[in-house]
């Protein structure tokens, strides 16, 4: 199957309006849109569009970059955009054309 990995990074800290982490709030929305196959991933550091570096520490994780990749088809990938464009979040992506199936 074509379609694409997106890859969404974002902070621990960043929250969506409804109050929840913008993580979860993503990986709830695609699994509402029915997209399967998503990963949320942990970093121990990283350097944000800020130009700071932010990172996890014993007493702090609320800097704490994540990122949340997915697979999707173009269709998901259009409906998620466009979900996204109206909550106006201003989360950097990444967007891969990829080939993906099981095998």
């Amino acid at each position: 199957m074509k379609g694409f990995q997106l890859v969404f990074s974002t902070l621990q800290s960043r929250k969506h309006p409804s109050g929840e982490s913008i993580s979860h709030w993503l990986v709830k929305t695609a699994e509402a849109l029915d997209i399967k196959g998503v990963t949320l991933l942990n970093a121990a550091q990283g350097i944000g569009r800020d130009g700071k570096l932010h990172s996890s520490s014993f007493f702090e994780l609320a800097d704490e970059p994540l990122e949340i990749i997915m697979n999707v088809n173009e269709e998901a990938c259009e409906t998620l955009f466009a979900l996204l464009k109206n909550e106006n979040l201003g989360i950097f992506y990444t967007k891969t054309a990829i080939e993906f199936g099981t095998i």
